[in-house]
């Protein structure tokens, strides 16, 4: 299973849930699984400024981790589990704003994210015995990702670490075995609340982004994979105090991600993203690795 976290941290501008690339998010895990997991990534770019905010010729570098941790569980019959990342950033970044360069330097905590996900078909809740004699099929399931307003914030600011605000993204996923191949889909949208107390105290508001992801995994002996990744996503133009302030951004990002068992517990995952066409905010570069260690309540 591959135990849930983001490691783009990119909640600067709400972006990180449309942008983000998890691949087997839907996979089955013998119920009582405990995984532990830290993360680190480097993103560098046009990475994903306040489009409700005049900032041109931007550039950031982001240094962000993430600790992790999430627990399977058994509902009506069915595997599920849920996670809670807490994620922290150390940002430095340039751009002009009426006509005059701004630089801004941060670190500190982001928006911590609970996610929840059930498998509604073809993943079976299972103990570890009878997991060893399970084969995946075609399994169908849903997840809600949940992002509290607790991150680092300061409304004098033009670029923060937090949001100000909660953000719900419920999706539908379905995953298909081929032989060594799995296939995946996934498909939702992210919703926001407003940030009430925005740059110079005005209320910010931004409509739904929606995206769209599309995996191919090649699983190898050992329990190593490798897959590569597209998402796409629309929307979430922004107003300031009920006026337009941005139109709909889109944008694709391609990625790769490869997982290496290390021990029965111990893994490590390596990822990278760039993307491929958008409109603002998806012109950046990730590059991440990030060490899970997993056990069972049975062990």
């Amino acid at each position: 299973m591959r135990a849930w976290a983001a490691l783009t941290l990119l909640s600067l501008a709400g972006l990180a849930g449309a942008q983000s690339i998890e691949p087997r998010a839907y996979a089955n895990a013998p119920v009582g699984m405990n995984f532990l997991l830290a993360g680190y990534a480097y993103s560098e770019g046009e990475v994903a400024f306040d489009p409700s905010v005049r900032l041109e010729d931007g550039h950031a570098r982001i240094h962000s981790a993430v600790l992790a941790y999430v627990r399977s569980f058994a509902a009506w019959g069915r595997s599920g589990n849920v996670g809670l990342a807490l994620p922290a950033a150390r940002f430095s970044g340039s751009a002009i704003h009426d006509g005059a360069v701004e630089t801004r330097e941060i670190s500190g905590l982001g928006d911590p994210a609970l996610r929840v996900a059930w498998n509604f078909y073809g993943a079976p809740a299972l103990s570890m015995a009878q997991f060893a004699g399970y084969r995946q099929d075609l399994i169908l399931g849903a997840s809600l990702v949940v992002t509290a307003p607790l991150g680092q914030y300061d409304p004098d600011r033009l670029v923060n670490l937090g949001t100000n605000r909660w953000s719900f993204r419920p999706e539908l996923g379905a995953s298909k075995a081929l032989g060594p191949w799995i296939l995946e889909a996934q498909a939702g949208g992210a919703w926001f609340t407003d940030n009430d107390d925005f740059f110079g105290g005005n209320r910010r508001s931004q409509e739904p982004i929606y995206s769209a992801q599309l995996h191919g995994t090649r699983q190898f002996a050992g329990g190593s994979w490798a897959a590569a990744s597209v998402t796409y996503y629309r929307g979430g133009a922004t107003s300031v105090n009920g006026a337009p302030r941005s139109t709909p951004i889109s944008g694709t990002r391609v990625g790769a991600t490869l997982a290496l068992p290390l021990t029965r517990q111990h893994s490590l995952k390596f990822v990278a993203s760039t993307g491929l066409y958008g409109r603002a905010g998806t012109d950046f570069d990730t590059f991440g690795v990030a060490w899970q260690y997993r056990w069972s309540d049975n062990q």
